[in-house]
């Protein structure tokens, strides 16, 4: 629904994601509020928002390959692990981070096609257990390993960011280094779609039948989508490592995987609008119980007890969010927008 004398004469004026002076404009106060945010927030919200800005890089990988190609992907966080040490080891040799992280994206990419080649060939339930099987060599990888080549069960150091003299060592030099790089995927994953690959991936995952007869060659496809949504995770596990300035095997589990999944699914799979607003809303929600659970610890409530409560009640959110809006968050913000653009006139 777009506001009366918008039109569009042109295929990339209808597919352009800002369409409207006003909408461009909420882009500019969102962007103004990120770059201020650091002037009022302390070292610990902005090492929050630094974590959920790589985060949402990991996840629009996932609205690559599951959103848009349709293809179920429970090995995320394996894929953000092979960035995560692949960042590790060529930091080690002196490398500049803007060649160390499309590096580490590089191999993460490579790493998920050896995975995809089989998984591009089942459906359902059996691509999720193929995918499952990256989760569960990936650590046994690491660990079977010598220990100088990837640290083993110990774990490797990570050389920090450096410009020319300036070491990125405190809070709000991570937060504005990942805010740029989110930035960046993000403008990728809304452009994505409106390319010749984009809608390829959409066509098979609305119905790959119907798109090999069209010409669309599915196999290549599914595993380009794999490719494509990997390197997202590389350079979310590149990022991870230069923040926590060291790696281990026990940061990339298939608990990750099932959270990021997890925002995937309740901000809308089919929307890189969706990855944001599950990423913040499952962040914030995290943060809000996190808070509670310290306040009564420090009543005395046993630590162990409270942690597993905290996860079943951020379980039982998502679960309410999905009852009540399967289609995601982005479906519902469409919906407000909708009837806000109509008002006062009726939605039928």
């Amino acid at each position: 629904m777009l506001p009366t004398g918008v039109q569009s004469l042109k295929y990339t004026q209808e597919s352009a994601v800002l369409r409207t002076t006003r909408s461009r404009a909420w882009l500019v106060v969102l962007a103004c509020a990120l770059v201020g945010y650091p002037a009022v927030a302390g070292p610990y919200m902005l090492g929050v928002f630094s974590h959920m800005f790589i985060t949402l890089m990991a996840v629009y990988g996932l609205y690559v390959t599951v959103g848009m190609a349709g293809q179920i992907n429970v090995a995320q966080s394996a894929f953000v692990g092979v960035g995560a040490f692949a960042a590790a080891k060529l930091s080690g040799y002196g490398l500049p981070f803007f060649i160390v992280i499309p590096l580490a994206a590089l191999m993460a990419g490579l790493t998920s096609i050896l995975f995809a080649l089989p998984a591009a060939r089942v459906k359902g339930f059996y691509l999720a257990l193929t995918t499952l099987a990256a989760q569960v060599v990936f650590p046994i990888i690491i660990l079977a390993l010598p220990m100088e080549w990837l640290g083993g069960l110990v774990g490797m150091p990570v050389e920090p960011i450096r410009f020319g003299t300036l070491t990125l060592g405190a809070p709000i030099h991570f937060y504005y280094f990942t805010l740029a790089l989110a930035a960046l995927l993000t403008v990728a994953a809304f452009n994505l779609g409106r390319s010749r690959f984009g809608r390829a991936m959409l066509a098979v995952r609305d119905n790959d039948v119907v798109a090999e007869v069209m010409g669309v060659p599915v196999f290549r496809i599914k595993v380009m989508s794999f490719f494509v949504g990997s390197l997202f995770a590389g350079v979310a596990g590149a990022c991870t490592a230069y923040f926590l300035q060291f790696v281990t095997v026990s940061s990339f589990t298939l608990f990750a995987s099932v959270w990021y999944l997890g925002m995937l699914i309740v901000g809308g799979a089919h929307s890189p609008l969706g990855a944001i607003l599950g990423v913040v809303f499952i962040t914030l929600l995290q943060e809000t119980l996190h808070d509670v659970a310290n306040t009564l610890m420090q009543s005395g409530a046993s630590g162990g007890l409270l942690f597993a409560l905290t996860s079943i009640v951020l379980g039982g959110c998502i679960l309410i969010a999905l009852i009540f809006e399967p289609r995601g968050l982005a479906h519902r913000w469409a919906v407000l927008r909708t009837t806000f653009q109509l008002w006062p006139f009726p939605r039928n």
